[in-house]
């Protein structure tokens, strides 16, 4: 299958799950970018464009989803996150209702959008709201499975999804993916290190363990796609198995996946854990992949990172 980004991939799961009569989707006038026009060909009697106000639209969800409908509604992830946040904290997530916000164009790979819409914190965000999930999917197969299990699911939901294409961790858009809220998805075994991902930064994980590897490192690689509610037990075993974890995000280290795995390390199975992504700093105009140089978020990047991590373990 060629390369998908997961916004076009979320397009096509969002016609998927309209079939329901129950499914209503929002947007903020970006229907084009964030890919709900998929949504607007098929069903154009339950699509809403409410112009560039995202504040409104997140309210506007929250009281169609009163009336028992499935609300999903999306913009970029720096204004449904941040533009939105008090609306998404106080108008969704406090009466706990049936609304899921569906943020394109995250973390730096925006590309030439530059700083001001390249948002690396959301996830520190959302995650804090009660009652909210989280999700963060890799591909475009789990984004596919993202969003069916948001459908499914009663309740507020925030999934993170990207502009770029990036490469299959789980095979054809059509292929069963293996997707349980709360429940990682561990793609490599390993002994001598865990690395942690979401996002795009699974496939960067994926190989840099296969670079480690002809180092003579045997890294386990887990796709963390569920930040809210996180996998405890899959921690919980990578800290006490090998005794090492390196996170991955194309987010800020503070807050993030980084933050919620500390923690849990923290509680139940102190180890040292490294947190890789965005340090303390905004993103800047650039394509993606100058941009994933330029900010040391590549798979060469990660794998000396997992080197000096194991070698100081």
């Amino acid at each position: 299958m060629a390369d998908m980004a997961t916004r076009e991939a979320y397009g096509k799961a969002l016609a998927e799950v309209g079939a329901d009569t129950k499914v209503v989707v929002l947007d903020a006038d970006l229907a084009g970018s964030t890919k709900t026009g998929d949504f607007k060909k098929v069903y154009p009697d339950r699509f809403f464009d409410m112009g560039i106000a995202e504040g409104n639209m997140v309210t506007t969800a929250a009281g169609i989803s009163t009336c028992g409908k499935t609300v999903f509604c999306s913009s970029f992830a720096i204004f449904a996150s941040e533009r939105a946040c008090e609306q998404v904290r106080n108008s969704v997530c406090y009466p706990n209702l049936n609304v899921k916000v569906c943020a394109t164009h995250a973390g730096l790979t925006v590309g030439e959008d530059g700083a001001s819409h390249q948002c690396l914190e959301d996830l520190a965000i959302m995650r804090t709201f009660p009652n909210m999930t989280v999700l963060c999917p890799s591909d475009a197969a789990q984004t596919r499975m993202a969003i069916k299990a948001a459908a499914e699911t009663y309740g507020p939901f925030y999934v993170r999804l990207g502009r770029m294409k990036v490469a299959d961790v789980y095979g054809e858009y059509g292929a069963d993916v293996p997707f349980t809220i709360g429940k990682a998805n561990q793609l490599r075994d390993g002994k001598d290190l865990t690395i942690i991902a979401c996002g795009m930064m699974v496939q960067e994980a994926l190989e840099a363990a296969e670079i480690l590897k002809g180092k003579g490192i045997e890294a386990r690689v887990i796709d963390m796609f569920c930040i809210k509610p996180i996998d405890r037990e899959a921690v919980i075993a990578a800290a006490k198995e090998t005794g090492l974890i390196v996170t991955a995000e194309e987010h800020m280290i503070n807050g993030g996946l980084g933050g919620a795995v500390s923690e849990v390390v923290c509680e139940e199975a102190p180890c040292k854990v490294v947190r890789f992504g965005v340090n303390d700093q905004f993103g800047q105009s650039g394509t993606p992949k100058a941009l994933l140089e330029a900010y040391k978020l590549t798979s060469a990047d990660l794998a000396d990172t997992c080197e000096k991590a194991f070698a100081n373990k």
